[in-house]
């Protein structure tokens, strides 16, 4: 009887044990998910430098991406979803930040792949992060829509959380400018890995093909 009373508590223990800690792993990837990256300070007018050829009879989208961030994955395809909802399409870029030092082809994953397959999207290389600089984007999935007129209307992001798809703040705002109609919004969170961190030049395991 006091082996086994033995055992019972060490099981009973054992279970509290389990439970405290898939608790705090449940909790810190909660708050993972929901917590955003850096906003982008961007420019109110649509940089004069940059090499990205802005539409002048319609307005004009720049995402701006990290090709190896899982998280971006649920902004193409809400960047997707928008494209295919908005009755009056904006010119639209997905520009994929390519650092210095790595393989002449390590910004082509499936994402680059997934972004060239949505309709009218130019897919853009960034070298060296050039083009993200001068939109002063900081996270993957930073999305921005300047006017005709080249002015900045909407600065945020696509989704609701890291990796998340359904419906969200980012989207309507861009959808109702879209329509003409006045957003309930000009900014949201941007969830996203860090366009410039040092690790993002360190080639993942995913395999890299054109």
């Amino acid at each position: 009887m006091l082996i086994e009373n033995r055992y019972r508590v060490v099981w009973i223990v054992g279970g509290l044990v389990w439970l405290g800690t898939a608790a705090v792993g449940l909790a810190w990837m909660a708050n993972y998910a929901n917590r955003p990256g850096a906003a982008a300070d961007a420019p109110v007018l649509w940089p004069a430098t940059t090499i990205i050829q802005r539409d002048s009879h319609r307005p004009t989208l720049v995402m701006l991406a990290h090709p190896r961030c899982d998280c971006t994955r649920a902004s193409l395809a809400e960047l997707a979803e928008l494209v295919e909802r908005a009755t009056r399409r904006p010119k639209t870029f997905v520009v994929f930040i390519h650092p210095d030092g790595v393989g002449d082809e390590w910004e082509k994953t499936d994402l680059w792949r997934s972004a060239k397959q949505i309709p009218d999207v130019t897919v853009v290389r960034d070298d060296n992060g050039r083009e993200a600089r001068r939109f002063g984007g900081e996270t993957s999935g930073q999305t921005l829509l300047y006017d005709s007129a080249g002015r900045l209307v909407f600065s945020g992001g696509a989704t609701i959380a890291r990796g998340h798809l359904g419906d969200n703040p980012g989207v309507a705002a861009m959808l109702a400018l879209l329509e003409g109609q006045p957003p309930s919004r000009t900014t949201s969170p941007v969830f996203g890995c860090s366009l410039f961190s040092p690790a993002d030049a360190v080639p993942s395991r995913q395999t890299v093909q054109r």
